[in-house]
């Protein structure tokens, strides 16, 4: 007589890493809007250089800094992370951008609509096949964002970039061989001349904010280098874990806190046509959901 299968159980330890680093994403309006004071580009570059000597301590701790030049010392590598810390600079200075200019709501809107990128760049660049779900899910999802950009007069440009850089960004660091920590400490050293170089310069033309205000924001400046490397490597661990569709339904947990913050936090307008346009986007990435579910089921 065959034994009953039994249903793998989920790694707890994972699913808590997983929901924790969206948790932070989620809530990284709350930090940023502490930095009101400070402008744009200089929030992205500490960003960039406290997350760079953050992650390099870390990888210095663990004794894995040789991941990092053996990174940097292959070509093929190099080039390929020299692109994913390009998209990934620049997702960050339009997410900063966005959530200083009282844009939280559009910002969230860009990692709702992230999922349907993801399987437009797959159709796109892999020649992958869509089932019927999935293509009702991406129909209904540029309905909706046709719908908000007829209603407001123009395309959503910060939802549309912070997606396609951000799946970008996902794309190239799926084909490099470099796991998450190593692969952060590669791109922000790559960055660091830059970032590291422009705070020099505001130094020198007295513009720059580190040491010449509050201890609070100096603190929270220090800060975002953890900031940005935590909810990674927690990211990366749980994603090792547990199952990839119920990957798929944690990342939601970041643009609705986003969302949640802009509406009764921030008090961003939310109504008419734009809650029938999210809502749109909303009911496909249910479809999109649902359907990840019942296939992850099936394999198993």
């Amino acid at each position: 007589m065959s034994t009953p299968a039994t249903t793998p159980q989920t790694d707890t330890r994972g699913l808590a890493a997983a929901a924790g680093a969206f948790f932070i994403w989620g809530l990284l309006p709350l930090y940023l809007k502490l930095l009101h004071a400070v402008p744009v580009l200089q929030v992205t570059a500490h960003r960039l250089t406290w997350g760079c000597l953050f992650a390099l301590g870390w990888l210095a701790l663990r004794g894995e800094l040789g991941h990092v030049r053996a990174a940097l010392g292959n070509p093929r590598v190099l080039v390929r992370l020299l692109a994913s810390a390009t998209l990934v600079g620049s997702n960050w200075v339009i997410y900063v951008w966005g959530v200083a200019n009282d844009r939280v709501i559009e910002t969230s809107l860009g990692y709702f609509i992230n999922p349907l990128v993801n399987v437009l760049l797959g159709v796109v660049l892999l020649s992958e096949r869509l089932n019927r779900a999935q293509w009702t899910a991406v129909a209904i999802a540029a309905a909706g964002v046709m719908y908000l950009t007829w209603s407001a007069g123009h395309p959503p440009w910060i939802a549309l970039a912070l997606a396609i850089t951000f799946s970008l960004y996902g794309f190239v660091r799926k084909v490099v061989q470099v796991d998450s920590l190593a692969g952060l400490g590669s791109e922000t050293l790559l960055l660091l001349p830059l970032g590291l170089g422009y705070l020099l310069w505001c130094e020198a033309a007295g513009s720059g904010v580190l040491a010449h205000t509050n201890w609070f924001t100096n603190l929270l400046l220090v800060l975002s280098g953890p900031i940005t490397a935590v909810p990674l490597v927690l990211f990366a661990f749980g994603a090792r874990r547990i199952p990839y569709s119920t990957v798929g339904l944690l990342q939601y947990i970041g643009p609705t806190l986003q969302l949640l913050l802009g509406v009764f936090i921030f008090h961003e307008p939310f109504s008419g046509p734009r809650v029938i346009g999210f809502a749109l986007i909303w009911s496909a990435l249910a479809i999109y959901a649902i359907d990840g579910v019942r296939r992850s089921r099936g394999n198993r």
